[in-house]
């Protein structure tokens, strides 16, 4: 049986692919509503939820959170429980937790992911996994249920690593193609033309070619709906304050990075952390975005 400990708008779909494929599921989280939304089996605390489970997976807001819900439960697993973190949480914090669980005889395994609420549900998440060998082996064909892609990164703390790192690269060049479409409609430039030949030049990037912050040139992109779905910029925030914390701790000079963190503050400040994180655009761009 599979504990699943965080029932949210990315843990309830994967607790219900999970379910889906075959597997034993019983849920909890502290939100009724989210019990109820899963559609799954749910438990009234954590602790019930976890009773005679060989697998506990969380999908929780912060390592604080992680760490608490382990010292809760290590009492009261079976032994040779695989606990699953699929959370996006502070490596330092994710290397804590899996040493809690090691030294209390369990497999522990770091799994963030990417892909969003979409993918979430239509189960094509990638999957960066952290981790000794037996943990990895054990959770793979569960992270194959929820996923499309699962890289087996490294040691304890490698998925949230690999995690962080990725993210950074995105939240400065979404900053950077926000910019440029801002400076292109400047010098006379249509969104369309910058696009046509940035997307299949030197400056292509995920940030252009799929997530494009003006309206237009990528239909499915996040700024035709007024940035709503997508990747929220309280995430981004989230994620770039992670490896900002990640970059002092080793001493690694993240000046991009750091500015991008800064910026996506002020934004999410003024916007709110719902947008899309392409909305960033909006506070750099300021003669409209019309396509």
């Amino acid at each position: 049986m599979i504990a699943f400990l965080g029932l949210g708008n990315m843990g309830g779909p994967m607790a219900a692919n999970l379910a889906a494929a075959g597997h034993a599921v019983t849920g909890f989280d502290p939100v009724p509503a989210a019990r109820e939304r899963a559609g799954i089996t749910t438990a009234a605390t954590a602790v019930e939820a976890v009773r005679g489970a060989g697998v506990v997976i969380t999908m929780l807001p912060s390592g604080k959170h992680v760490l608490d819900c382990y010292a809760e439960l290590l009492p009261v697993v079976s032994p040779g429980t695989l606990f699953l973190d699929c959370s996006t949480i502070d490596v330092a914090d994710a290397r804590a937790a899996a040493k809690l669980v090691t030294e209390a005889g369990h497999l522990a395994a770091d799994a963030p992911v990417s892909g969003g609420v979409v993918g979430a549900e239509a189960g094509t998440l990638t999957f960066m996994a952290g981790g000794e060998a037996p943990a990895f082996a054990a959770a793979d064909p569960l992270l194959a249920a929820m996923g499309k892609r699962i890289v087996h990164c490294g040691g304890p703390g490698s998925g949230q690593a690999v995690k962080i790192c990725n993210n950074l690269i995105l939240g400065v060049s979404m900053i950077a193609v926000s910019e440029a479409f801002a400076l292109g409609r400047s010098l006379g430039l249509t969104d369309q033309a910058l696009f046509d030949v940035a997307s299949t030049a030197s400056g292509q990037c995920w940030a252009l070619t799929t997530n494009c912050p003006v309206p237009g040139p990528v239909p499915a992109s996040p700024a035709n709906r007024d940035y709503q779905g997508g990747f929220a910029s309280g995430l981004m925030l989230k994620d770039l304050r992670l490896a900002q914390s990640a970059a002092e701790e080793h001493d690694v000079p993240t000046s991009l990075a750091r500015a991008a963190a800064e910026q996506y503050a002020a934004f999410v400040g003024e916007d709110g952390p719902g947008r899309d994180f392409s909305a960033i655009i909006t506070s750099i761009r300021k003669d409209g975005l019309d396509a």
